[in-house]
């Protein structure tokens, strides 16, 4: 490995940490203002009805979801529809850190199930925008990614 290869290496994962805090700073900003779609058959009925609200479709998997095929379409099919609508997508692992996130429990005490966090669409109203730095900082993250031909960029958040 070279000089060059160990420097690139230690500040993409820096860089990789940095977007992962924005993520997860974004998505708790976005909660408390109310600006979150949880689910994929929900994220798909806003997306029908409002798309130019929609500024960040995050795509949340862990390994054990890898195998389910129908996930796998919904997603394609919101990719799909992001890209034709410039919609930033971004992939993410850690399900479990996306319920602490969003301090949503694995089970009810109700009995009702947990939300879908499969898919979370982040929407900035044009009344009350979200004033949020995470926001451009994960929007510069896609955009650079986009320039580099990765059109879904993937993160990693780790629980805590």
């Amino acid at each position: 490995m070279t000089l060059e290869e160990v420097i690139g290496s230690n500040s993409t994962e820096k860089k990789m940490e940095t977007v992962s805090q924005a993520l997860e700073e974004l998505l708790v900003a976005a909660q408390k203002q109310d600006c979150l779609t949880v689910g994929v058959y929900e994220s798909a009925k806003l997306m029908n009805v409002d798309p130019d609200s929609v500024v960040l479709c995050v795509l949340a998997t862990d390994e054990e979801d890898e195998g389910d095929i129908a996930l796998q379409i919904h997603f394609t099919l919101l990719q799909a529809f992001c890209c034709d609508n410039d919609i930033n997508i971004l992939r993410v692992s850690g399900m479990r850190r996306l319920a602490q996130l969003l301090e949503d429990d694995v089970t009810d005490g109700n009995g009702n199930e947990p939300r879908d966090l499969h898919c979370i669409l982040v929407t900035n109203p044009p009344v009350q925008p979200l004033q949020c730095q995470a926001l451009q900082d994960v929007g510069s993250f896609c955009e650079e990614s986009r320039c580099r031909n990765q059109w879904v960029p993937s993160l990693e958040l780790t629980a805590r």
